[in-house]
């Protein structure tokens, strides 16, 4: 069997420091404009509960049940890689409320 050669996969792109300037520059400029309308940045993590997207998207959906990358842990936990960032937003939002004791 012929070794085949390692790409990067379809539609994600490395980015080398002569880009990664301009990225950055860019998102410099959007941070300071958002900023003057009060939104700050929100870093979700790239895991969440399976059950997660199977509440909030449906767990009979095409999504759920055929294009996500669901694993379980150590702990035999359900882990999903997040498909999209509205389920995980949603649920941040919930528990920083819910740490604050906002209701």
């Amino acid at each position: 069997m012929a070794s085949k050669e390692l790409q990067a996969v379809r539609g994600m792109n490395d980015i080398f420091p002569e880009e990664s300037a301009g990225w950055q520059a860019l998102e410099d400029d959007l941070r300071m404009l958002l900023a003057l309308y009060d939104y700050g940045e929100v870093r979700l993590p790239l895991l969440e509960s399976t059950e997660l997207f199977a509440r909030a998207i449906g767990d009979a959906t095409d999504i759920v049940q055929k294009e996500m990358y669901t694993f379980a842990d150590r702990n035999g936990d359900s882990l999903t890689l997040r498909p999209e960032g509205t389920a995980g937003c949603v649920r941040a939002a919930i528990q920083a409320r819910s740490i604050r004791g906002q209701t």
